[in-house]
């Protein structure tokens, strides 16, 4: 079994930042991807950023320029570092992974952290 686990969420003034972590744990072989999603009350669950394992970070539009995705692929660890935060930006953020385990390769997902912007 697979377990991924966010922390860092919470209440932020507009323009604020905030940073985001989540580690994966469990009978990991090697961790592909990891990457941060988030869903609004009302819309779709996006991608906000994501990292291939020695690959180059991907952003989303909305996002690009305020947000850094950075990974710590020995301690199987994804962060999210967000700044110049917005009212838009409210959202649960879910940590995702691409995973190899004894089970082949699988996606998991985090719970989910509450990212709140507002003044």
């Amino acid at each position: 079994q697979v377990l991924l686990v966010e922390s860092g969420g919470g209440l932020e003034q507009p323009g604020g930042s905030l940073r985001l972590s989540c580690v994966a744990s469990g009978s990991i072989f090697s961790i592909k991807a990891m990457g941060w999603y988030r869903q609004a009350p009302g819309k779709q669950r996006e991608l906000v950023a994501s990292i291939v394992t020695g690959g180059s970070p991907h952003y989303a539009e909305s996002v690009k320029g305020r947000f850094t995705i950075s990974r710590d692929n020995a301690k199987n660890t994804v962060s999210l570092q967000m700044n110049s935060l917005k009212p838009e930006d409210t959202a649960v953020y879910h940590c995702n992974a691409d995973v190899f385990s004894f089970r082949g390769r699988n996606d998991y997902w985090g719970q989910g952290t509450q990212v709140t912007v507002s003044s």
